[in-house]
């Protein structure tokens, strides 16, 4: 594994004002800065890349290990040489990108072509892939700095807690004895403590918008479709979506303009390729649910079912959503919800869609078949339960071509059907978008986070019928452990989700930024 400790050397500024050039321009308190920010900082020069940079590498060295928050697994030693390429870049009046000097955090099951990409198991501690996820290709064309990788629940497992057996358990930034949920706990602490300005996530059942719930960010799980998967290590190949963990509603948005689109390696995306906006930052209203119809969905917002200091958070959140010009329908209901879940929506291809990541390895792959961990014990206890069901899984056999066959997303009859529930509940009831707790209890103890899992609201229905969702803040509860109301709605409908939960947002001002990781 890279070494997390990296020397600082002499930032360009410094250098410069040595040599007798202008005075150095002022480093920029990182601390809950937005992508606007560090970008129009850097490019306008009222600071350079490697100041931005290198602050955010001293917060990680400061806080990460000796908090016991522990949600960087690598840093990248190249961070540093990027930051010096792009003030290289603007200096020799190259445009800027997008996201021209954003510094990201990784969760570590994209590849990345200068780093190990593990999944969180030590099996693949020293496995660095031939090249970019399709998402981390298209950050570092746009300019963004890929800063470090971040801990994640081992192979994506587990949506409790994040513990791996590459790196250990990250902790939750709000509360060190709570969990930060699983798997992408180590991107959402991380991003929280403002270690880097936004990250990626992936979420299978509910990787991104759990984390993001329990630390009071923004995640959005896209259309199954719309943001391609490639070079990203599976989980179920018809479930994973990845995506961006973000401070704010706008920031994810900027990320999204990024990260979505057409990728001929995930087929998948061709279901969504003449679906994607020009810019979902435009649809950023402060205005923006006026006049809009909301479902509260009653399967997943019964206050009986839920903690009460959680419920109490949703129904203020419901009451600002109507302050702010929403109509809130109480009630709403998908008919025979319950069967079509059940009606086999949910196929055991982990090892098939493993065996297909790990021929992308090439010869330098680790392993060639992920159930190898089992025979050689490179796994952690929290993983061995999710292995084990897989062991008599097909290899090399599309789970199409099973008894009983489980096919694709598109292929899928009940899953399509499901979906077709979905989009005929919400056309009946004249509703925009519907919502609930994105979890109904607070986030658990990290000794007990397993025992006391209960809440999740991400599971099932979302990802079974590949709806699009968006989680954003709604408040803490107990002081400081923070809860988050989920939006959802028709596919394709990304435009419109961001335009609800940045009305939300801007309406409400619930983020605040974790207690004990101030500015240095």
């Amino acid at each position: 594994m890279i070494p997390r400790h990296i020397a600082v050397s002499v930032p360009l500024a410094v250098a410069l004002l040595l040599a007798g050039c202008e005075p150095p321009p002022e480093s920029l308190d990182v601390v809950e800065a937005s992508i606007a920010q560090v970008r129009s900082a850097v490019v306008e020069g009222r600071t350079t890349c490697r100041q931005v940079v290198d602050a955010h590498l001293a917060r990680i060295e400061a806080y990460d290990e000796s908090s016991g928050l522990r949600a960087i697994s690598m840093l990248n030693p190249s961070a540093r040489a990027t930051a010096d390429s792009v003030d290289r870049a603007l200096a020799d009046g190259e445009p800027p990108g997008a996201l021209a000097c954003v510094p990201l955090l990784v969760k570590d099951n994209f590849d990345t072509h200068d780093l190990p990409t593990t999944g969180g198991s030590i099996a693949l501690a020293e496995s660095v892939p031939p090249e970019d996820a399709f998402m981390v290709r298209r950050l570092r064309q746009e300019g963004a700095v890929v800063l470090a990788k971040t801990n994640m629940g081992e192979w994506a497992f587990s949506p409790r807690q994040t513990v791996s057996s590459s790196m250990g358990t990250t902790a939750n930034a709000y509360s060190l004895d709570h969990t930060p949920a699983g798997s992408s706990g180590g991107t959402a602490s991380g991003v929280a403590a403002s270690f880097g300005v936004a990250g990626l996530g992936s979420d299978t059942g509910n990787s991104i918008r759990g984390p993001s719930s329990h630390l009071a960010l923004v995640g959005i799980r896209s259309t199954l479709g719309l943001t391609s998967r490639a070079g990203v290590i599976p989980l179920a190949f018809d479930r994973d979506v990845a995506g961006p963990m973000a401070r704010s509603v706008e920031d994810a948005a900027r990320l999204f303009n990024v990260v979505a689109g057409y990728d001929p390696r995930d087929p998948y995306t061709e279901l969504g390729r003449d679906r994607i906006e020009d810019d979902y930052t435009g649809f950023l209203d402060p205005q923006g649910l006026e006049g809009k119809r909301l479902g509260i969905l009653a399967a997943f917002a019964d206050p009986a079912e839920g903690d009460t200091a959680v419920m109490a958070r949703f129904e203020a959140a419901v009451a600002d959503l109507e302050r702010l010009g929403a109509q809130v329908v109480e009630g709403f209901q998908i008919p025979e919800m319950g069967e079509l879940m059940s009606a086999g929506v949910f196929c055991r291809r982990f090892r098939y869609d493993m065996h297909q990541y790990l021929r992308t390895l090439g010869e330098d792959a680790p392993i060639r078949d992920v159930m190898e961990v089992l025979e050689t014990g490179r796994f952690g206890p929290d993983a061995e339960s999710g292995l084990r069901r897989s062991e008599d899984a097909p290899l090399d056999v599309h789970p199409a071509d099973v008894d009983p066959p489980c096919p694709d997303f598109a292929e899928h009859p009940g899953r399509q059907a499901l979906l077709a529930a979905v989009v005929e509940a919400l056309d009946s009831e004249r509703l925009d978008a519907f919502i609930f707790p994105t979890w109904s209890h607070p986030p658990a103890p990290l000794d007990r986070a397993n025992e006391e899992y209960r809440g999740d609201n991400s599971q099932g229905l979302i990802p079974a019928a590949g709806l699009p969702a968006i989680s954003v803040p709604m408040g803490f509860t107990y002081g400081d452990l923070p809860a988050g109301l989920q939006i959802a709605g028709r596919p394709y409908s990304e435009g419109l989700l961001f335009q609800l939960a940045y009305a939300y947002e801007q309406g409400t001002g619930h983020r605040r930024p974790p207690a004990g990781f101030p500015p240095l």
